[in-house]
This record gives structure tokens, sequence and C-alpha cells, in this order.
């Protein structure tokens, strides 16, 4: 494919996300239609959307290519999203509703004091801009592989294109806009892996039944693992799944925002339900896509880089036809920028609601300082894709979860405290707490197989920091509580 012929199709792309801006947004539109879109979200289509937002380009491209080296042990990790969702919409999500939060990190406030509500909006903002910058990463290093190279044109020129896209369709609308592009977003991602699956089939002249007896009788279609000192063992990927959708979405201001913009608690509780039953038969369509390309691969006799990420980007651009090339191109842009729009927003919501105080400024002024705010993270995304460029030699889907679990540790450990105990913390110990459990957990990660009879910790470091950070605020509280917000 031609970088020309990939440009117009991306800036047609961008245009229809332009359009849906525009149609979705008005010079009427306040503060509260740009965080929360009025509360008035149909849930269903909320519902769809959130495919896009927990998948991004690192699930279109990682999760295809660690297929070779974990199989379909990935799965295991997914079946623990079921028990993470259904703690969210029966005791994460009739908290936000009775307290009628923005940010949910004002819970916090309420709950402990001042420092753990700076605490925990803190520690979302680290893991979301590098969670966010390292799912941008993706696709900009696609897009520099298929175009900007061919053209002399450098990464960080790239990346500042990617970011200003983004840019200029979410700055105005916000939530009211995301929950509209993500739906499309998603829709074109679904018809993407659909197409790529069925083009692959036709190329290997494999018939549907066919095609599911070759995945199944692969070498890449093992789901369960029960070593105990295996990383894919099952308890420990299931439990682990189990946290992480607790943590990146029940404590996550991006996931929750657009549930918190659904009519009522009733319609945020559907949505989430159907939205996990959807994910778990989209992974399997992810990983299902990872084995054909290996097949095909295997099939055709070709050399496949070493690095997972990179196998579906060299074959759609050098080895398949030129429209399977198209779709993989609109499918990683569309899956990347549904994750990535909905986290700038996210993001500028927090940093105004927990940091700015903007319960106490006028309208106008929480207009000219969201889009100060909103450039700002912008800029920042493109600073942490840089500089993960120059240190990176890892699948990024496990750069993801491994930060995940050194930056959603805290937050896992405040909530449980405040919402399953009644004890009150001594709020100013907090942020050392917060501080102190991950250089801990980092200290038993790297010395686990000495220290637990060759035991290597996984994802599962998520549950560890958690549980150490409960620990330190045990050891900081006392019995009397001061806040009238209750523990369930």
């Amino acid at each position: 494919m031609s970088p020309t012929l990939i440009i117009s199709l991306i800036a047609g792309y961008f245009c229809l996300l332009v359009l849906i801006s525009l149609l979705t947004s008005s010079k009427n539109d306040n503060t509260e239609s740009f965080f929360l879109a009025n509360r008035k979200s149909p849930w269903f289509v909320v519902a769809f959307g959130m495919i896009g937002t927990s998948l991004s380009g690192v699930t279109f491209i990682s999760i295809p290519g660690m297929v070779a080296k974990a199989q379909f042990s990935y799965l295991q990790l997914v079946f623990g999203y079921l028990l993470g969702y259904l703690v969210i919409a029966t005791i994460l999500m009739p908290l936000y509703y009775r307290l009628n939060l923005v940010s949910i990190y004002t819970y916090l406030e309420q709950r402990f004091g001042f420092w753990s509500y700076k605490t925990g909006a803190f520690y979302f903002l680290l893991a979301r801009t590098i969670g966010a910058a390292l799912r941008l990463y993706v696709v900009a290093g696609v897009l520099q592989l298929a175009v900007f190279d061919a053209l002399g044109v450098p990464f960080w020129l790239s990346v500042f294109i990617t970011i200003v896209l983004i840019w200029v369709y979410t700055f105005r609308g916000g939530m009211k806009t995301i929950i509209w592009t993500d739906t499309f977003q998603t829709l074109a991602m679904l018809v993407c892996v659909g197409c790529s699956i069925v083009l692959i089939s036709q190329e290997l002249n494999l018939s549907f039944q066919g095609l599911v007896d070759t995945i199944d009788q692969s070498a890449y279609s093992q789901v369960f693992f029960w070593d105990f000192k295996d990383s894919r063992y099952f308890v420990k990927q299931f439990f682990s799944g189990a946290f992480i959708a607790i943590v990146m979405t029940g404590l996550d201001q991006d996931m929750m925002q657009k549930n918190l913009s659904c009519k009522s608690l009733g319609d945020a509780q559907k949505n989430m339900f159907w939205f996990s039953i959807i994910l778990v038969f989209v992974n399997i369509l992810f990983l299902s896509l990872g084995a054909l390309l290996y097949i095909y691969a295997n099939a055709k006799g070709i050399a496949l880089p070493e690095k997972g990420d990179d196998v579906f980007p060299f074959l759609a651009l050098n080895y398949f036809s030129a429209f399977l090339g198209i779709v993989f191109i609109l499918g990683i842009v569309a899956i990347t920028y549904a994750s990535a729009d909905s986290a700038l927003t996210a993001l500028t919501t927090s940093f105004c609601v927990d940091f700015l105080d903007f319960d106490k400024r006028t309208e106008q002024e929480r207009t000219r300082y969201r889009y100060i705010v909103h450039i700002g993270f912008s800029l920042l995304l493109m600073l942490v894709i840089i500089v993960f460029r120059i240190i990176n030699d890892e699948s990024v889907v496990t750069a993801v979860f491994k930060i995940a679990g050194y930056t959603y540790g805290p937050l896992l450990g405040l909530y449980t405290f405040g919402v399953f105990f009644k004890r009150q913390v001594r709020d100013n110990l907090v942020p050392f707490v917060c501080v102190l459990s991950p250089l801990v957990t980092y200290m038993f990660n790297l010395n686990s197989k000495d220290w637990f009879w060759g035991y290597e910790f996984g994802f599962e470091v998520l549950i560890l920091n958690g549980f150490l950070t409960l620990l330190g605020l045990f050891a900081i509280s006392v019995s009397k509580k001061r806040s009238p917000v209750p523990a369930v």
C-alpha cells in the first residue's frame, strides 16, 4: 500500500469522527455536558462503545501476537474479568450513584479526607496517562512503519499528528461526543477483525467448520494451565483478571465516567452486564485471529518477527492483500482512538475536578481551564510515548498490565478499606503508605523466585500491592470514623 492511500483513508476516517463531534456537541454545551453528557447517555450505546475503550490497539496487536507463547491462556484472565465486573455492578456503581459523583475519587475525600482524595486522584492520573500513552504508542508505531518512514517524517512528529487528531474532535464535546465516537469506532474495529478472520481463512481455503477445527487442533488453542509455578497458572490468571477489571474499570475515572453518564443506576448496571458478556466473545475473536496469523505464516513458510507485537503489522503490510492491509490500518486506528480519546477526556475531568476545585469556579473559568488542561495532557501523552519508544523491549500488553499492577494497587487498597471496613485512617499518613506499598511490591516481585521456592509473580502483583496498601492503612487507622459516608 502506498503512504498516500493510507493517509487518505485515515483522513477520511477522521472526517467522519469530526462530523460526529459536530452533530453531538453545540455552542450551548457546558461543563456538565463535557464531563457526564448531562447524564442522558443510552445504556446500550455506552455498553457497545465501552468495548472499544477497554480493548485499544494493544489488544488489536498484542493479543494476537502473544498466542505463540501464551496460547489462549489470556482467556483465563478474561474469565476473571466477569467476577470483577460483578463486583463493580453490585458494590461500586451503587456507591457512586448514591453519592452523585462526577469524579469517583471525591468518594475518598468524603470517606477519609483531603490527602487520601488527592493521593487516589494522583494515582489515577499517573496510571491512565501511562496506559493511554502506551495504547497510542501502538498505533503511532504502525503508522510510522506504514506511512511516515517512507515520507521521511520523524517519529515525534507522527506522534504529534496522532495527538492533534484526537484533540480536534474531543476538545469541545467531551463525553457527549466520546459516547458516540466510541460506538462508531467499536463497530469499525469489530468489522475489521471479522474481515481479517474471513479473508485469512479464504487464503487458507478453510470453511467455517474447517476454521474452528484448525484452530482447535493447533498448538495455540490451550486455554487452561495448572502448573503452580507457571505465569499462566489458572488461579493466578483468573483472580488477577478479576482485580484488573475492578481497578482498571471500577476504580478508573475513564471507564466509570461513561457509566455515570447513564440515566440511572439500573441502566448503568445493564450496561455493565452486556458489556462484560460481549467482551468475552470479542477476546475470543482476537485470540482466534492470532492463531490464524501463525497458522498462515507456517503454511506459507514466512519467517515472522521475534516480537509478537510485530507479527500482525508485518503480515498485514507485507504479505496480505491490499484490501486486508486497508482493513488492518482502519482497525487499529479505530480501536486505538476509541481508547485514547476517552482517556484524554477522563484525564481532563479528573484534573479539573480533583485538583482545580471546579465547583468553586464560574462556567467561563471552567471552560478556559478545561481547554488548557486538555492541551496539557495531550502534550504529556506525546512525551510519554516518545520516552516509551526509547526504553521499551517487551510486549505492550504485558507492559500495560505490569504498570497497572503498581499504579492501581494503592487505589485497590484504598477503596477496599473504605468500602468494607468502618475504621478511619490518619489521613496525612495515607500518601506515605501509598508510595511505600508499590516499592515493597517491586522488591517482592524482584526476589520472588529466591524467597518463595521458585514462584514467579505475574499480573497478580496488583493483588499483592493492594493487599500491602490495605495492611498499611490498617496500621495507621483508628476506630473512630469521621466521615458520613458509610462502609458497605
